[in-house]
């Protein structure tokens, strides 16, 4: 991956978790995630240039960045996003340009023109031949209920479905046409069967059907998708964060080793006097950047037990290991068949965990703002200090 698509990334990643609107659960950084990683494959498949392969991933990463402004002409808005990114980058005007039209491509309704809008529109369309694709369907209904405030009823939503796939989707590229089309049509099949279930419940009594439509399937299945995918996009946000840490980490450790083994030592020499304050702000920045950096990826560490009042009480949440890893199997066994039990104390639990995980999330991001604020102020003024120290010393002692 080259430097620039890793910005990107970072940059997109960022961008959706401070400004992506909470309805977005279908167009999220898991259904972006799935774009990029379907442009690579069919990048791979479809034996694309270096050069081409960068332009196609970086559309990928930005096409729909545009939801971060809104639903309404996202698609403009993911271009207007993407050059303000990359203007300053290596890629020229040309550059930029193809990565505009391929974004565009993605349009309901517009037509892919060329091999990179080819893969473009078929990596955006990849969740049809994906075995989760109810799951991933019903987050787009429930997105479409809450963002646009569209319901539908089952039945409406298998046949909006099932025309969508006959009638209006094709891929376009030889590559995902050999090995994408028969997954396609597996989950038509799917579709079909679903639809002669939803309409069998239907002939059989409409008010059956219209209770089940208030605690229907998919929107269970949706809330289910929801937390699985909003509770894995807050691990990967923590191990960017961890990493970043640790890449601060090695950074000062190597400029400290060096700086120990190569100033620190010369400093007994009177002719070297002057280096001694620019020596010591550069050892205490990076210091002071290695303990916060440690501070940032810190674990902390929790009691472990909880008692049977909590549990009839509904306080402790039992899906994190820091309540529970003192405690015997055979209580843990128990707490957790009443917590299956229990549908409300599940979500509720669910809830907790995600919560908590985003307190997590929020320190360790704020201490390693912090963190990289500390680094560049001490180099700054190391090396304005040094550059100070080498060309006013020679003037007192001359």
């Amino acid at each position: 991956m080259s430097n620039l698509i890793k910005k990107s990334k970072n940059f997109v990643l960022d961008l959706f978790h401070s400004k992506l609107g909470k309805g977005f659960v279908y167009h999220s950084i898991s259904h972006t995630m799935r774009v990029v990683k379907a442009t690579n494959e069919l990048a791979i498949g479809e034996s694309l240039s270096d050069k081409d392969t960068q332009l196609i991933m970086l559309a990928a990463w930005f096409h729909d960045s545009g939801y971060t402004k809104g639903y309404k002409d996202h698609e403009k808005n993911s271009v207007i996003i993407a050059k303000e990114f990359l203007k300053d980058t290596e890629l020229n005007d040309d550059d930029i340009n193809i990565i505009e039209s391929c974004i565009m491509s993605t349009k309901m309704g517009n037509k892919p023109k060329g091999k990179l809008q080819n893969i473009m529109s078929d990596a955006d369309s990849s969740h049809l031949k994906s075995k989760n694709y109810l799951d991933i369907s019903g987050l787009l209904r429930e997105e479409c209920k809450s963002v646009g405030g569209k319901e539908f009823t089952d039945l409406e939503w298998i046949e909006g479905n099932i025309s969508f796939f006959s009638n209006k989707h094709r891929f376009y590229t030889d590559y995902a046409l050999d090995n994408w089309q028969d997954k396609k049509e597996k989950n038509l099949f799917i579709l079909v069967e679903e639809k002669r279930n939803a309409e069998k419940e239907t002939s059989k009594n409409k008010k059956k059907v219209k209770v089940k439509q208030e605690k229907s399937f998919l929107p269970e299945k949706g809330v289910e998708t929801m937390f699985r995918v909003t509770l894995r996009n807050h691990l990967s946000l923590s191990a960017i964060a961890d990493t970043k840490a640790n890449i601060l980490l090695s950074v000062n450790a190597i400029i400290l080793s060096l700086a120990l083994a190569e100033i620190v030592p010369r400093l007994d020499n009177p002719s070297n006097s002057h280096l001694v304050i620019p020596t010591l702000v550069l050892v205490t920045s990076c210091l002071a950047t290695i303990v916060l950096s440690i501070l940032a990826t810190r674990p902390q560490v929790t009691e472990g037990v909880f008692t049977q009042k909590d549990i009839e009480d509904k306080k402790v949440n039992l899906l994190f290991f820091g309540n529970f890893h003192k405690m015997p199997l055979e209580k843990f066994d128990g707490a957790m068949i009443e917590l299956m039990k229990d549908k409300e104390y599940l979500y509720k639990s669910m809830t907790k965990d995600l919560y908590f995980l985003g307190k997590v999330l929020h320190k360790k991001y704020k201490i390693l703002r912090v963190t990289y604020v500390v680094f560049m102020i001490g180099i700054i003024l190391s090396v304005f200090m040094y550059a100070i120290s080498f060309y006013w010393v020679p003037e007192v002692t001359g």
